[in-house]
């Protein structure tokens, strides 16, 4: 390859500075193999794919930053450019470190501009290196040089050749692409030429453009056809893969065009002989057989039968058609007359609450009643019951049984956080995806008209825009209304009075009154330690190791060491916190015995520490002293006891001062309390002066834990009483009552739950109204053994009690 001698120095300036962009270039002349090339270009990146020779193609650039340089390259006399990869994203700047070494020379054709964007045809000639940099702004001026390439023996060259061609050949089919570049390659080029075939063959390729530039880089041609090769192989592979989905897609695509020609085809054959019905005709059918053997009302029938007609003018395509046929597909799914056999085995319905669960005496004989009125009516309608007790005491598995007993489907919702009435009620027609409400869903579900409907968590129901779901319920839950119950979606009454419903709740001050008034409430109290340390043993041990896959024989844990969990690490009145420790027990237990402890183990008393860590309650000791008197409190989460704290802070005036973040009832029981005592002084035996120049400080530990109700108006009393009388309570003895004015003792509910609680801190013996002897006397006996207990009408006889000397020996009484 010739090199021109006299290359004009690109820092001169141009004769022809006035020239326009295509007059500077002539687009005339073509680039040849034999041209004289320039040692010093202007430099142009490309970012894509590198440049080869005997390449042509339209390069775009930026016509802001790459006009100058389009301008001095058409001032030159040879009209070449260097066009070099660069690293990076398309657009950034060219630089030494960012430019490849190696690049190649091309002639600049029909240069111009349009829109900011300069664009030129470039032919590609010849392979350069990078010498030196001569300019790194724009415009880029470098000096190059143009290295010898060997020619190797005409052998190896016909065999790669060959090779490159062979593959080429093979990709044609694959891609028509190759074919029309392959007939432009041949316009300039024979085969007989290894360069420019190779850097062609290269060229067509989807390499990366770091594989190309590699092949651009080598030199050797035997090494570059090598490269080359590689490169035609791979894109070989990834043909034939994308030849090979093309072929499956169509292959699928064509056989499900054909089956759906040919269904079509078969539905008209079936319609031409009157063996094939369409759509609609289908779905009027279809609704017509499922309310064969129904009992529908006759609104109900009207409905389905003006419902039906109206389809079957309506075109498919309608949007109404759609809304008509959910609304059919609804109505004519609801089991109208259908109901199932009631079991009236009392026996039977006994063992199977026994079996479920431990004590709730009470509760099994309410439900038996309610099963024998059924048997003796031949029906259970109209009951609707509140199950109401602190959380885990197992109000919804005792629904669960009752449907068991009974023998009926159960179908279970939440109400806690409800607040839109349609959930109830269902929506209106009025819009696409409107849907009936629950209890719909539920007749739906369970192919029966007298299921059992669990309402559960009915205490959580809120309120809002959208509506009130407690309102809703009232007509629901009233058995003098739901046996016309009105559904908004479907606009048909509904008989539910052959539902029964078991509400469950944790406590009864946030139902409506009205709400309430309508369900017989069952009260579930929270389990005293024999009763959880059976249900341990019976019910939740066992389920325990099912749900781990450890058999009986693996793991053992003894009596004492339930009794040990349920008083250190599971004091709460229900029984989820206790079978949450037993699975912690289990899982250790499963990780000691993957770790090669052999089984069985055995856990007894004291050996709880290393599966549930330090015990998280402690036996509490009532305090005992001056001014310090144990009350009795309920709570949602079930019954606790209280020390009630008086003090005298000073004697130098008089005053009264409350802490223990007490609501206002009890803020008003303290203040009843304090007016009594000290209205009463003489008679309580307190000196009639001490309330004058005294000032009071009563508080009732935890100070942080929110507490309220009348019930420690008599606790309160008694605490100010022994401040005043400077002599405490020399036994363990609990207390509530409400306490008027006049010295009256009220009742107060709640009695189970505090029973429960004094008998979990070891006093037994109590003071009550006199009003809850009933609620004592129809606790069971396991409850009130033991116990002591004294009831009082008036607050006389409560000091009187309290301030007795202990009598030993007592069990139970006034």
């Amino acid at each position: 390859m010739e090199r021109d001698p006299s290359e004009q120095d690109p820092t001169e300036e141009p004769d022809a500075a006035g020239e326009t962009l295509e007059e500077s270039v002539d687009t005339t002349e073509i680039a040849r193999q034999g041209d004289v090339l320039p040692t010093i270009l202007h430099i142009i990146p490309v970012w894509e794919r590198p440049f080869f020779p005997g390449q042509g193609m339209p390069i775009l650039l930026e016509g802001e930053r790459w006009l100058k340089t389009i301008e001095a390259i058409g001032e030159t006399g040879h009209h070449m450019a260097g066009l070099l990869l660069a690293r990076g994203e398309e657009g950034g700047d060219l630089s030494t470190d960012t430019a490849y070494e190696v690049g190649c020379v091309a002639r600049v054709h029909e240069p111009g501009q349009r829109q900011g964007v300069v664009r030129f045809i470039a032919q590609g000639i010849e392979r350069f290196r990078i010498v030196e940099w001569l300019s790194t702004e724009l415009p880029l001026v470098a000096r190059v040089e143009y290295p010898e390439i060997a020619t190797p023996s005409d052998e190896e060259l016909r065999a790669y050749g060959m090779a490159i061609s062979t593959t080429l050949k093979e990709l044609i089919p694959l891609n028509p692409v190759y074919s029309e570049e392959l007939k432009l390659f041949l316009g300039r080029f024979g085969l007989g030429e290894p360069g420019p075939f190779a850097d062609f063959a290269a060229a067509i390729t989807t390499a990366t453009k770091e594989e190309l530039q590699a092949v651009l880089e080598t030199f050797p041609l035997v090494e570059r056809m090598e490269r080359v090769l590689g490169l035609l192989k791979k894109e070989l592979e990834v043909a034939k893969l994308h030849a090979k989905i093309r072929d499956s897609v169509q292959e699928q695509m064509t056989e499900q065009q054909r089956r759906f020609f040919l269904k079509e085809q078969l539905k008209e054959i079936q319609k031409e002989l009157g063996i094939s019905k369409d759509d609609k005709t289908a779905e009027l059918e279809r609704f017509s057989k499922r309310l064969d053997g129904l009992t529908l009302p006759e609104q109900a029938q009207t409905r389905v039968d003006e419902e039906m007609e109206k389809l079957s003018v309506l075109d498919v395509g309608s949007p109404e058609y759609g809304v008509t046929r959910n609304y059919l597909d609804w109505l004519t799914q609801l089991p109208w007359g259908v109901t199932s056999e009631d079991r009236f085995d009392l026996k039977e319905a006994r063992a199977i609450l026994d079996r479920d669960h431990e004590g709730l005496d009470d509760v099994k004989e309410r439900i038996l009643e309610l099963l024998a009125v059924g048997a003796h009516k031949g029906e259970i309608a109209g009951s609707i019951l509140l199950l109401v007790g602190p959380p885990g005491v197992g109000k919804t598995s005792i629904a669960r049984s009752v449907a068991e007993a009974v023998g009926r489907k159960m179908y279970h919702f939440s109400l806690g956080g409800m607040r839109d009435e349609a959930e109830i009620k269902g929506h209106r027609r009025t819009y696409i995806g409107a849907m009936p409400g629950k209890l719909i869903h539920a007749m739906k579900e369970v192919e029966v008209a007298n299921p059992v409907i669990v309402l559960d968590e009915i205490d959580k129901v809120g309120a809002s825009y959208q509506g009130d779901p407690a309102s809703a319920l009232l007509e629901v839950l009233d058995p003098e209304q739901n046996c016309d119950f009105l559904d908004h979606y479907l606009d048909v009454r509904i008989d539910l009075s052959q539902v029964l419903f078991i509400c469950t709740a944790n406590q009864l001050d946030t139902i409506p009154r009205p709400l309430l008034d309508r369900m017989e409430v069952i009260h579930l109290a929270g389990y005293i330690t024999r009763e959880k340390v059976a249900i341990a043993k019976n019910h939740l041990w066992p389920r325990t190791l099912e749900k781990v896959g450890l058999k009986r024989g693996d793991l053992r844990i003894t009596d004492a060491a339930l009794r040990e969990l349920v008083d250190g690490y599971a004091r709460e009145a229900g029984v989820r916190a206790l079978e949450k420790q037993l699975g912690r027990i289990a899982r250790k237990a499963v990780v000691a015995l993957l770790d090669g402890t052999k089984a069985p183990i055995r856990i007894a008393r004291g050996g709880l520490e290393p599966y549930l860590g330090k015990q998280r309650f402690h036996t509490e000791q009532p305090q005992r002293g001056v001014g310090v008197v144990t009350g009795l409190a309920w709570t949602p989460m079930g019954g606790v006891t209280l020390d009630v704290e008086a003090a005298r802070v000073h004697g130098k005036q008089r005053g009264f001062k409350l802490t223990g973040k007490l609501g206002e009832v009890m803020q008003e029981s303290a203040s009843i309390a304090y007016s009594f005592v000290a209205g009463h002084a003489e008679s309580l035996g307190v000196e009639a002066d001490y309330f004058d120049d005294a000032f009071l400080h009563l508080h009732v530990p935890e100070g942080a834990t929110p507490k309220d109700g009348p019930s420690a108006g008599v606790t309160m009393a008694t605490a100010l009483l022994s401040l005043a009388r400077n002599k405490k309570i020399a036994r363990p003895l609990a207390m509530t009552g409400e306490l008027t004015l006049t010295g009256q003792v009220l009742p107060v509910g709640g009695i189970r739950e505090k029973v429960i609680a004094a008998r979990r801190v070891r006093i037994h013996e109590l003071i009550l109204p006199e009003a809850n002897r009933g609620d004592v006397e129809e606790l069971p006996d396991h409850i009130t053994e033991g116990l002591t207990v004294h009831f009082a009408s008036t607050y006389a006889e409560v000091a009187a009690i309290a301030f007795m000397p202990r009598k030993r020996g007592a069990k139970r009484g006034r």
